[in-house]
């Protein structure tokens, strides 16, 4: 019996520490392990609800913009304005968000997860004249590889003209990426943390001038999901079928649904592009219900108390708690644990019928000759977040050629002294809910319940494991001093560390053994 400690595990946003026991060859236990505190709870106290939708995009620099619909669909519920968003609000709030859908995903693939896959070293023989492989070329002749190293070897079998075609696409998505930052910057004001999400709707005007730079930046992005993201995933998976097989996890998928069609002041009502539900690997679906939300917080560095619905929950660190091994809380849904993301959004959309969504998994399905049950794997996670992409990039055109000039943008609206709301919407990560508590003209109490704390929550009061531990467990280790099977399953889920932990702990925890991986 052996344990295989990756602390810390990179090319995830945030601090995240993993642990796996292995015995003949499979993983027996596995832990996932925020390593830092957040604490925005607590410092949104006091403060006036308007507040809450610019500091809580503080939470993350690469989704800020889900942060700012939550908290702006939890203020519209308090003040109850939630059923009367003007429709170019609701549109721009949708492109906002879609852009930074957009983005994230390209970083994802690309700059996080595709390096698991792909041999940059190939791109040392290339003799062509593409300036994009000349520049990284140039950084392997002078020794310079970082970020492409450290890295894990003895499992890259993409051919040597795949490699680095995959190397030059990693560097055209960074000028994707700075492409959906104009883009939310063109209605949102800036990147990241826009000005624009507001209670209501929207600050920014429907000019005519921001439609068409919107539109020209937005057909460049879809270009470039079309003809190289997509056909790259498939590649991947082309070469790595046995990844289908991979990181099942804990078979039950919650998903609250993103993109609003509509003002329906019932959240778990509203009609979306993505729909809302309750999934299970057997593919059964039903509608959610937000009062069987809690976390809980037996092996979180936090007070017992702190167990509750959210609406009711607390935020009360205790480091020094005996059987805690995370600062993230332990978020479940009817007691179970699921997995929130791209699959879960799929998997919700495609057991609801949606006709865009289940032509595109059932074609990804049918080119691998697959059946459903494959989507619950580490490439699934990857296909679902691509075919999204294309279904965001597609329906934002439609989006933008809706808004009407010189329309409202937003509801105008009174400071209620008492109130309470929620906010549900799905983060590029996964299901994100914001609570907020009013008195007295201020915030009594505000929590948030982010993806990645679903994701990467650690055992809860009944033992059961958070998702991502689940998926680790009973996984093949072919060599334990080079395990790809545990970083391709936890960068699947697209951890995003910085929403669900934050400030330092300057006493520390077990500084003295680091694997980087």
């Amino acid at each position: 019996m052996q344990k295989i400690v990756i602390d810390p595990l990179t090319r995830v946003e945030g601090h995240l520490k993993v642990e796996a026991v292995v015995d003949g060859g499979e993983i027996k236990e596995a832990s996932c392990a925020g390593m830092l505190f957040r604490g925005f709870e607590i410092f949104l106290k006091g403060r006036d609800p308007r507040d809450a939708s610019r500091i809580t995009q503080r939470v993350c620099g690469v989704c800020p913009s889900s942060h700012a619909t939550a908290s702006a669909l939890c203020l519209d519920s308090a003040f109850g304005v939630n059923d009367k968003i003007p429709d170019n609000g609701r549109l721009i709030r949708n492109l906002i968000l879609g852009a930074n859908y957009l983005q994230s995903h390209i970083l994802h693939f690309y700059h996080l997860a595709a390096l698991d896959y792909v041999d940059v070293t190939a791109v040392a023989d290339y003799e062509g004249d593409d300036p994009d492989l000349l520049s990284v070329k140039s950084f392997i002749k002078h020794g310079v590889l970082a970020p492409f190293i450290p890295r894990y070897e003895g499992d890259y079998r993409l051919s040597p003209e795949m490699n680095r075609a995959a190397v030059g696409h990693y560097v055209k998505a960074l000028n994707m990426r700075r492409l959906t930052h104009e883009m939310s910057a063109v209605f949102g004001g800036k990147m990241p943390h826009n000005a624009a999400t507001v209670v209501g709707g929207v600050s920014s005007d429907a000019a005519g001038d921001k439609i068409v730079s919107f539109l020209g930046k937005l057909k460049a992005v879809r270009e470039f999901i079309d003809n190289y993201y997509i056909p790259d995933v498939l590649a991947v998976a082309g070469a790595y079928p046995d990844y289908f097989e991979i990181g099942k996890g804990c078979g039950k998928y919650l998903a609250y649904g993103v993109f609003d069609l509509d003002s329906n002041p019932d959240l778990t009502k509203r009609k979306r592009l993505l729909p809302q539900g309750a999934a299970t690997a057997e593919l059964t679906v039903e509608d959610i219900d937000p009062a069987g939300i809690a976390e809980k917080v037996k092996h979180s560095w936090f007070e017992d108390s702190c167990s509750a619905h959210p609406s009711k929950g607390r935020t009360v660190p205790a480091p020094d708690k005996e059987g805690g091994y995370s600062w993230i809380k332990g978020p479940r849904y009817n007691e179970e644990p699921h997995e929130v993301g791209p699959l879960a959004r799929y998997v919700v959309a495609y057991l609801r019928g949606e006709k865009k969504v289940k032509d595109a998994v059932d074609g990804v399905l049918s080119q691998f000759k697959a059946q459903p049950t494959a989507l619950f794997s580490v490439l699934g996670r990857h296909a679902a977040r691509a075919l999204e992409a294309k279904l965001v990039v597609d329906s934002m055109e439609e989006w933008l050629l809706q808004i009407k000039p010189g329309e409202p943008v937003c509801v105008d609206y009174e400071l209620p002294q008492e109130g309470e709301g929620m906010g549900l919407v799905c983060g590029p990560r996964g299901a994100l809910g914001h609570w907020i508590s009013i008195k007295d003209g201020v915030i009594d109490n505000y929590q948030l319940v982010v993806p990645t704390t679903w994701n990467c929550s650690p055992t809860d009061d009944a033992g059961r494991p958070g998702p991502c531990e689940q998926a680790l467990i009973g996984t093949k280790i072919k060599d334990k001093e080079n395990p790809f099977e545990i970083v391709r399953i936890v960068r699947s889920f697209d951890p995003c560390l910085a929403c669900a932990v934050h400030v330092v702990n300057p006493k520390g925890r077990t500084l003295g053994k680091y694997r980087i991986a």
